[in-house]
This record gives C-alpha cells, structure tokens and sequence, in this order.
C-alpha cells in the first residue's frame, strides 16, 4: 500500500513538517537503492546499479532539494549547525543501516531492482510518487527467509499470460471479437 513517510515503523522526524517528511521519504528511497546498488553486484542482470547510477542523474533536482530539506530540519531540530550536521550524521547512518541485509537478500534485490527501474524512468519531479508507491515492498523485502539448514530457493515463474491466438477470435485489424470468441481472456501457460 502507497506510504505518507509518516506511518509507525517507517523512520520518523519528530515535529517536522509535511514537506520534512516527504523529503525524508524520498531520502529513504534513495538510500535503498544506494544499498541495493552497492549490496546487489553479485547479480549483473538486475541493473541496480545501472538504473540507479541514471536515477542519481535523472532525479538529481529532487533527491538534492530532499537532502537540503532534511539538512535544514536537522539544523532547527537540534538548535544550530554542528549539532545538526552530527544528526544529520547519526541519521544517515541509521537509514542506510536500515536497508542492509544478509538473509533477505534475494528478495530484497529483486524488488529494489524493480524499484531502481521505475525511479530511473519516471518522470522528472515524480520519485516522491515512486517512494510513496514503493517504500512499503522496499521495507517488506527486508525479512530474512531461509538459512543453512533449511535453505530457500528462489523460483522464477517463466509461464506468461497469452491470449488465444486463433485466427477466427481477432478481424482484419487486429481487434479481439467479443461475439466469436467471447470476452477476452489471457491464459495461464
């Protein structure tokens, strides 16, 4: 389900503002995908770090106005700037560790894969919507399955949805036709 950024058990700015806490989202999101790109190198074909490396380029406006945003939260919340930068600090620790994970690691980089493709290529000034859609698979991806006695496998599904292919069901152009064929429908293969 879609997230504010203010929900229990998601990382929380006490006493911040709306736009404190969407920057604080997108942040999050951000050093999701930053871990995943570090953390998901043992397997290429996922393109973490590709699509990450173009998210950075695309969405640089938005993820540095969420960084000054939080900056500026840090600095009011802890009453100056050296105190603000050591929780900056303290944060940044804190939300990357969060996304760190051994156990879960399949799972997790699979669905930040999938995550790293849909911020690389949303449009500008839309990752807040990507972080709002996402942010819950990202931290449900987290939980650990498995271990050495009782190992998981991961099972791809190969089988895809197709239509019935038959010429009698689709006219000259290429439309489905309801009244041969009845509703269109997709199978299971």
């Amino acid at each position: 389900p879609p997230v504010r950024g203010d929900e229990p058990g998601l990382p929380t700015l006490p006493g911040a503002t709306p736009d404190e806490v969407r920057a604080n989202l997108v942040w999050n999101l951000r050093s999701a995908l930053n871990v995943a790109a570090l953390q998901c190198q043992f397997e290429p074909t996922l393109l973490t770090v590709e699509n990450y490396n173009v998210a950075l380029a695309n969405h640089k406006d938005e993820f540095k106005k969420s960084f000054d945003t939080l900056v500026k939260y840090f600095n009011r919340t802890a009453k100056g700037v050296k105190p603000g930068q050591t929780a900056m600090d303290r944060y940044g620790t804190r939300t990357y560790s969060a996304f760190t994970t051994v156990g879960a690691q399949f799972g997790f980089c699979q669905t930040a894969a999938k995550v790293a493709t849909a911020t690389a290529y949303a449009p500008r000034g839309q990752v807040y919507q990507i972080a709002m859609n996402y942010m819950s698979s990202m931290r449900n991806a987290l939980v650990p399955w498995g271990e050495e006695r009782f190992p998981r496998y991961v099972q791809i599904d190969t089988r895809v949805w197709v239509p019935r292919l038959d010429d009698a069901c689709w006219d000259k152009r290429g439309r489905w036709q309801d009244r041969k064929c009845g509703a269109f429908t997709l199978t299971y293969r």
